[in-house]
């Protein structure tokens, strides 16, 4: 019994020593330096939160650094970090601007994992692509109907219809230099009714504008809260509104609706490309596919496309017939041009009313 008792204290002290070391082994684990990547995007604010959730339960490994903001301010800032970028990645950012990316050199070609299901509106054209899109939105009339019975106003039909002097201080819309929503609009309008009639146009509307805004969704915003009847806002803004019970009703002009494609691609120069891959094949996965269509009429793969409330079933049919191609091409002269029309008279509009 006296050579027992020491060997029994030897095991226990060696079980003990074991379960401190798997322990041990476990802290060390979850202390381990996780991989930061960092993502630009103009994707909205309250959407980021699901974003984040829904890409950790796939990479817990990976910890994501946004960085966010209206569309064009995310386009100029990229561009002009080209000799220094800090972006892994962009995301949900509208194609045209990537465009403009690419033709500065900045995005990677990348093929990513289930890109055959995408359909061809939302790929870009090289093989292999250098961006892909993932949803598309549009630019349409967030109307409130309470202060619209209230005024007097008609309900517009088309996007002629705005620039009725009935209408005169009644409108905000997107500023199409700052925001991706407003620039799209104006590429629809100047591609549907041709470069003379759509600035046409665009003379008549600027009459009728109270305010332009920094982002796509303020004007809707803005009409959801009484302070102005009208909003040319991003569609699914309006649509959320009428669901929380506000007054707002989602008015598709008759010539269609201005639309761009949010697109995800890998920076060239990004520190951590692997990990930039593996969110870029996230965001075209399954997950993230059903994410989109809580908000999206109209996602990247088609079977995961889902009606939304307030917006009209078939989304798709609403859509003007413009390229994305062309305002890629043209965004630079379109906002030049616009911002020398209205530059001057959208600075008095902007201060506080």
């Amino acid at each position: 019994m006296a050579f027992q008792r020491p060997r029994a204290r030897r095991t226990i002290g060696g079980r003990l020593g074991r379960l401190l070391a798997v322990a041990a082994l476990a802290l060390l684990a979850g202390c381990a330096p996780r991989e930061h990547l960092v993502v630009y995007t103009a994707a909205e604010a309250d959407q980021i939160f699901a974003y984040k959730q829904a890409f950790a339960r796939v990479h817990p490994e990976i910890d994501l650094v946004w960085v966010r903001d209206s569309t064009g301010v995310i386009t100029s800032r990229l561009l002009a970090e080209r000799k220094a970028p800090r972006a892994d990645v962009v995301f949900a950012l509208a194609a045209s601007s990537m465009m403009q990316l690419d033709k500065a050199g900045l995005l990677a070609a990348y093929a990513p994992a289930g890109l055959e299901r995408v359909a061809p509106r939302f790929r870009d054209r090289q093989t292999p692509p250098h961006w892909t899109g993932e949803a598309l939105w549009s630019a349409a009339i967030c109307l409130n109907t309470t202060e619209a019975r209230r005024r007097g106003l008609p309900t517009p039909e088309s996007w002629l219809d705005l620039t009725k002097p009935v209408y005169r201080g009644m409108i905000s819309m997107p500023d199409p230099g700052s925001s991706g929503t407003g620039l799209m609009a104006v590429s629809s309008w100047l591609q549907t009714f041709g470069e003379a009639r759509g600035w046409a146009l665009m003379d008549g509307l600027d009459r009728n504008i109270a305010a332009y805004a920094h982002s796509g969704s303020k004007p809707c915003k803005d009409a959801s809260h009484g302070e102005i009847p009208i909003g040319i806002a991003i569609d699914y803004r309006a649509a959320q509104a009428a669901a929380r019970g506000l007054p707002i009703a989602v008015i598709v002009p008759k010539e269609g609706l201005g639309w761009d494609v949010e697109a995800t691609g890998v920076m060239r120069a990004a520190r951590h490309p692997a990990q930039a891959r593996a969110f870029v094949d996230w965001a075209l996965s399954d997950s993230a596919m059903a994410l989109y269509a809580r908000t999206f009429a109209v996602v990247g793969v088609p079977a995961w496309t889902r009606p939304v409330p307030g917006l009209p079933p078939d989304m798709a049919a609403h859509l003007a017939l413009s390229d994305v191609t062309w305002t890629g091409a043209n965004r630079d002269r379109v906002i030049a041009e616009w911002t020398r029309r209205y530059g001057e008279r959208r600075a008095q509009k902007e201060k506080p009313r």
